[in-house]
């Protein structure tokens, strides 16, 4: 297949340019935002590849005598496979001929990539959203904290390592139990850090809120039993890597079936879309019950936090920044994730806090 690519100020002035040059049996095989390098030719690079038409000219790309007796049968099958597999490649990114609402302006595709490809949405949602379907309406939020119908509100924060979990936990505590005046406690069930606890522990005290560790998933147990006239409890976990996770089963299998802890996935808005995706499947033992995002000021590109949500139909209950407690947490906003999304920079409206329903 010969590859060609054109560079051009918007994705579909490239695509129309490669259709007058190559056709438009012309297939799209990549777009992307142009490298510094190559910003000077134009702001996007829009990569086509033309399948050959015959055996000469195979033959003459493979430069070999096995090409050039190919049978007719067996290079179409040949081409078929290759033009289906590059199909596929090519689905989410043909921005340039997916069609939005009806009264949409011609930018509505250019719209499109850039919710697909600069703000790493998943191809099907930027679809949608093309389609007339607004962001706001492809996901949920929940800042919620405890589970509905429970007297208390028990909430356990789990993740990967190196996301805030510790720190969120604190975030959480002092909005919640400090600020609200109703009497909290946090227990820690992270005996693989001592000094994660430890930390957990000064930042208890300077809150003026009761803080244990419990070292097994009985004992954390039993803790509850005992902390039962607490309003809040807060319950830090261990950040468990891949290669850990059936160190945490035990702790994983009660969190999931006791029926007052409400289970929070910690995750850095930061990670890659793979990344965050696998981290997910990861913590699917915990049977988390909402997505918590933090380092939301470290990345502009925002569209994965939608895609998960969506995907796992679970809800976004809060957007952390930097380290302030209990400043830099807020509850997730539709509206202002949307705008993240949309690379619109709004500030988070500051609301009520949260309590069990």
């Amino acid at each position: 297949m010969r590859l060609k690519s054109y560079f051009s100020g918007t994705v579909e002035a490239a695509m129309e340019l490669a259709h007058k040059e190559l056709g438009e049996d012309a297939l799209l095989v990549n777009a992307r935002p142009s490298t510094p390098e190559t910003r000077s030719l134009g702001a996007y690079e829009v990569v086509f590849g033309v399948l050959p038409r015959n055996e000469a000219a195979v033959a003459a790309k493979l430069g070999n005598a096995s090409a050039r007796v190919l049978s007719n049968e067996n290079l179409a099958q040949d081409v078929a496979g290759l033009k289906r597999e590059i199909e596929r490649m090519a689905q989410s990114l043909r921005v340039g001929r997916i069609s939005g609402p009806q009264n949409a302006s011609t930018q509505g595709s250019t719209d499109l990539y850039n919710l697909r490809i600069e703000n790493e949405l998943d191809a099907s949602l930027a679809q949608q959203v093309a389609a007339g379907t607004a962001l706001e309406d492809l996901f949920e939020v929940d800042s919620v904290l405890g589970k509905r119908g429970s007297t208390r509100s028990v909430v356990a924060l789990v993740g990967p390592p190196g996301v805030g979990n510790t720190t969120t936990l604190a975030k959480l505590a002092a909005r919640f139990g400090l600020l609200a005046r109703k009497p909290a406690f946090i227990l820690s069930a992270d005996v693989y850090r001592i000094a994660a606890a430890e930390q957990l522990r000064s930042l208890s005290a300077i809150l003026g809120i009761g803080f244990d560790i419990v070292e097994t998933p009985v004992a954390l147990a039993q803790s509850l039993e005992e902390h039962r006239g607490k309003d809040w409890v807060f319950i830090d976990t261990p950040g468990l890597a891949a290669g850990e996770m059936e160190d945490g089963a035990d702790l994983a299998r009660l969190l999931a079936s006791h029926p007052e802890i409400d289970t929070h996935l910690v995750l850095s808005a930061s990670m890659k879309p793979a990344d965050l995706s696998r981290v997910i499947d990861r913590y699917e033992i915990f049977q988390p019950k909402k997505l918590l995002f933090t380092r939301l000021d470290e990345t502009d590109r925002h569209g994965a936090l939608v895609s998960e949500a969506a995907r796992r139909s679970l809800p976004i209950s809060f957007l952390a920044t930097g380290q302030q407690i209990p400043d830099d947490l807020e509850p997730a906003s539709k509206e202002f994730i949307a705008d993240k999304v949309r690379g619109v920079n709004r500030k988070q409206p500051v609301r009520t806090l949260g309590a069990t329903a």
